[in-house]
């Protein structure tokens, strides 16, 4: 099944006002169990892609390992403790071997994970992994090993069986699918898109209403009475020269079709924008950074997306977008002299993941989340070790991030082998991709296999070499209370004991982050009693002894807020 329809959960506004004895509007105030309808439109891609090599050991840090990894490099290593700027602990609860951090600059990053929404794959790479720019990236837009030579790629196959029968681009646009099937920003089309025998999948754009501007400005699309374009003699309209260049025409009014269609839904979008004001974008890094990493280059790309799938609510049926972020070839100046935590890596961490937590608040706002999911793709990772000019040098194995409200949250792999001058191979690029088309796109597995990626990436042992390719999920095929799981187990208000109490009674709480707390006894309408708690917490359990002497007997409710958490329960006090 390609396609699946969600139930619309029911409205907060059909329950009573009283549940398990506490206000229904504190319940409300709890973002863990707001419920929101399920979309039921087709689910999108986006393909990040973090151009260059990006340094998954500045990214995600090891954090049990620490020693090991600031031995290696010393020079660029973020501080685990002691700084301002010091490395961002992932998740307590994550197992030993496992145990991360984050660049200080990737605090977005960390409130998406939090949330539930981000999940990473820690050693991905492909066989033979031999450094090479051009071809890393073409092996990974091309969806195979490093001996294969495919002139399509696999986003390319995956469409071209995603509307099958239907041919690209003879029968589109059509009444089903008027607009592109696939949107690169920026000029380039990618081998991603492309399909063997056949133009490329997608259209790349700068902005939807430049690029309209642009296909109007062309000769052939003037309106001087006459088509200027030059149509074949009617001698030779039946002959290859013909069919050839009517194909060719074909296409330039394909383009005109797709330029109209996508400046009249970002126009739309721009218009319901005025109307209630759009979530806010980073535009530069905040800090002191060389003057090419200022400007955050995703943000823009990311917010037409959102606005093209929004489109006013008639947005695109587009299934794939690929944006990009250059500048992670760090072979020198990676970091700051004075300061590893700043320099030019810095600046494109916090770009990625402002950006992405922008974008999917953006989606949020939207109504668009349900749809929507992100994965990052770079070439390679860099060495273990640095090199002399504060820098790193080019690896093979690094992470890959996933983001959405459909992601799988939580870590899959492990801290990598530090003894060794490379990061090992833990997943091949494929099996997450192939995860993505199953699992979030809803792409039968023999397709996957047989049509798209050539092979078994789920379970099993290709024939190309001894892998075993084991069956990983980072994604949800229904989109569940996977990720307020995820949440309630790391961050939440504990049940407090006594209780029943009389004169004392200690409430517990956990969290996964530093942030302040404020824990609070309320009455039953939900008016403070008493602050129990007022101050910045460490990430961890934490409990708290409440004196309840002087209270008269009754129902009484206590709540924990901190980050986005606001949580309420109840507590019974008889003397």
């Amino acid at each position: 099944m390609k396609r699946r329809d969600f139930i619309q959960k029911l409205s907060m506004a059909t329950m009573p006002l009283m549940l398990g004895g506490i206000p229904m509007r504190l319940m409300a105030e709890n973002n863990l169990t707001r419920m929101a309808s399920q979309s039921t439109n087709d689910r999108v891609l986006v393909i990040l892609q973090m151009h260059g090599g990006n340094d998954g050991l500045n990214s995600v840090i090891p954090y049990t390992d620490y020693d090991q990894y600031y031995f290696n490099r010393p020079n660029i290593a973020i501080p685990i403790k002691n700084s301002a700027r010091k490395m961002i602990r992932l998740d307590t609860t994550l197992p030993t071997d496992a145990q991360v951090g984050l660049h200080p600059d990737m605090i977005g990053m960390k409130d998406l994970y939090d949330r539930g929404r981000m999940g990473i794959v820690q050693g991905v790479s492909y066989k033979n992994n031999n450094g090479s720019h051009f071809r890393g990236r073409d092996i990974s837009f091309m969806g195979g090993s490093f001996d294969d030579y495919y002139s399509s790629g696999w986003i390319g196959r995956y469409l071209q069986k995603e509307f099958d029968p239907k041919r690209y681009p003879d029968d589109f646009p059509n009444a089903d699918m008027e607009d592109p099937l696939a949107i690169e920003m920026g000029n380039d089309v990618s081998l991603i898109f492309h399909q063997s025998g056949n133009i490329p999948t997608s259209i790349s754009i700068n902005d939807p209403e430049g690029f309209d501007a642009l296909v109007k400005q062309l000769e052939g699309f003037k309106d001087a009475g006459v088509d200027p374009r030059g149509y074949p003699p009617a001698a030779l309209v039946d002959s290859p020269y013909g069919k050839e260049l009517s194909w060719i025409l074909g296409l330039e009014q394909k383009s005109k079709d797709y330029a109209e269609r996508l400046a009249e839904v970002y126009a739309r979008a721009k218009d319901a924008d005025k109307l209630s004001p759009p979530v806010t974008y980073p535009r530069v890094y905040p800090f002191n950074a060389p003057t090419g990493s200022l400007r955050n280059p995703l943000s823009r790309q990311l917010e037409i997306v959102a606005k093209l799938l929004d489109g006013g609510g008639q947005g695109v049926k587009t299934k794939v977008f690929l944006v990009k972020i250059g500048g992670f070839d760090t072979h020198a100046d990676q970091v700051e002299s004075y300061d590893p935590t700043m320099g030019t890596h810095a600046a494109l961490m916090y770009h990625v993941s402002s950006a992405m937590q922008a974008f999917q608040n953006d989606l949020k706002a939207r109504g668009l989340e349900d749809r929507v999911l992100t994965v990052t793709t770079s070439e390679f990772g860099r060495r273990v070790h640095s090199n002399d000019s504060y820098g790193t040098d080019h690896g093979t194995g690094g992470p890959m991030y996933i983001f959405g409200k459909g992601v799988q949250p939580g870590v899959i792999g492990k801290v990598p082998d530090l003894t060794k001058d490379n990061v090992d191979m833990q997943y091949d690029y494929r099996q997450v991709y192939a995860s993505i088309l199953r699992d979030w796109m809803l792409v039968d597995e023999t397709v996957i296999n047989n049509d798209v990626f050539f092979g078994n990436f789920f379970t099993g042992r290709n024939e190309e070499d001894t892998a075993n390719y084991e069956n990983i999920t980072v994604a949800s095929q229904v989109i569940t209370g996977v990720q307020e799981n995820f949440v309630t187990n790391r961050f939440g208000l504990g049940e407090c004991f006594p209780n029943p109490a009389t004169e004392s009674t200690t409430i517990h709480f956990r969290m996964n982050n530093s942030n302040h707390v404020s824990l609070l006894l309320l009455d039953q309408s939900g008016a403070t009693i008493k602050t129990l708690l007022n101050e910045r917490k460490e990430e961890g359990e934490h409990s708290v002894n409440v004196n309840l002497s002087g209270l008269p007997s009754g129902i009484y409710l206590y709540q924990l807020k901190t980050g986005f958490v606001n949580e309420t329960k109840k507590l019974i006090i008889r003397h």
